[in-house]
């Protein structure tokens, strides 16, 4: 097949992105029915495309063949130092009828971003299409952070013997605040090396004396031998920035935090927490749970995925110049 013709992204150029996301999605929700219908409607998809559009800097290619756009590539950056010098495409920034051609698209749209600075780049990326996953491979980005959905338990959860779950209580919060810390802490070591901020311990406290009795999340711990050696937090997945847009199921419960003490992991506490979370989700009606977590660290990484969890965007990293 021939290389497509290339074009800066123009406003005129919406409803033929619009058309080919929804193509997309169509596509990914035939591997993963949990996602979202209403992006299955070009109009429902052409409003993402048009707002990534609109945000401050965005910029992108299109791909045509005789004279048909055929794909697109959108991003933008986010005024965040967390992410360096950064460009992100989100879940509405990219589609194309051939997966090949998003690394020529990539070749002209990041020529600009390159030219302004922008070098550490992230891209959103369905994680049913193994052929449009691979050419971005192909141009040099690795696996950072997975998207995930599961199905409702169908049960109520078991804790492991010597585990006790229950709600958290205000007593607990000094524990709570450790446990804040102990996930960034994890993240920071090998094999993540994460450079996320990390808080003290009292402004941990802090945070969760403040919020503590809000309705819209709900907190669980795990104890064996009478101590709290873990916690897991649940919530609406529309309470989480991170998950929006095309990622986001519709009714969806987040499996928004867990971790465990250093010393205490193995017990099946992490678990039991995060199994509590889901029963809670039953209890609240959600259609599905969700949950996200970096590629790269191991314990989540696998106790995610043991729980039933299956990714439904990968986020893809390349960091320009080395």
């Amino acid at each position: 097949m021939p290389r497509p013709e290339l074009q800066p992204f123009a406003e005129h150029h919406l409803d033929d992105a619009g058309r080919l996301l929804a193509a997309r999605h169509r596509a990914h929700r035939a591997a993963e029915p949990l996602m979202s219908p209403r992006f299955e409607d070009p109009q429902a998809a052409r409003a993402e495309v048009e707002a990534a559009f609109k945000g401050d800097d965005a910029s992108g290619a299109v791909a045509l063949r005789d004279g048909r756009v055929v794909g697109f590539l959108l991003g933008a950056p986010k005024q965040s130092g967390t992410w360096g010098p950064n460009l992100w495409v989100e879940s509405a920034g990219l589609a194309a009828e051939e997966p090949e051609d998003v690394r020529d698209l990539y070749a002209l749209a990041a020529t600009r971003w390159y030219d302004e600075g922008r070098t550490a780049h992230y891209v959103l990326v369905p994680a049913y299409d193994p052929k449009l996953v691979d050419a971005w491979f192909r141009l040099g980005f690795g696996q950072q952070h997975v998207h995930a959905v599961r199905e409702l338990p169908t049960a109520v959860s078991v804790p492991p013997p010597g585990v006790v779950v229950r709600r958290a209580a205000r007593d607990d919060i000094p524990t709570l605040a450790t446990l804040d810390l102990t996930l960034p802490q994890h993240q920071a070591l090998a094999p993540t090396f994460s450079a996320g901020h990390l808080g003290s311990y009292d402004e941990a406290v802090e945070e969760w004396e403040e919020d503590f009795d809000d309705a819209r999340f709900a907190t669980f711990v795990a104890e064996h031998d009478g101590v709290v050696v873990g916690s897991a937090v649940g919530c609406a997945l529309e309470l989480s920035g991170s998950n929006s847009g095309l990622v986001r199921p519709e009714s969806a419960g987040f499996l928004g935090f867990a971790a465990v003490l250093p010393e205490h992991r193995g017990l099946g506490a992490g678990r039991a927490a995060a199994d509590a979370v889901l029963d809670w989700c039953v209890e609240q009606g959600f259609s599905c749970v969700t949950t996200d977590w970096r590629a790269t660290n191991l314990l989540s990484s696998r106790a995610w995925t043991s729980m039933g969890f299956r990714p439904s965007f990968l986020r893809l990293h390349r960091l320009l110049g080395y």
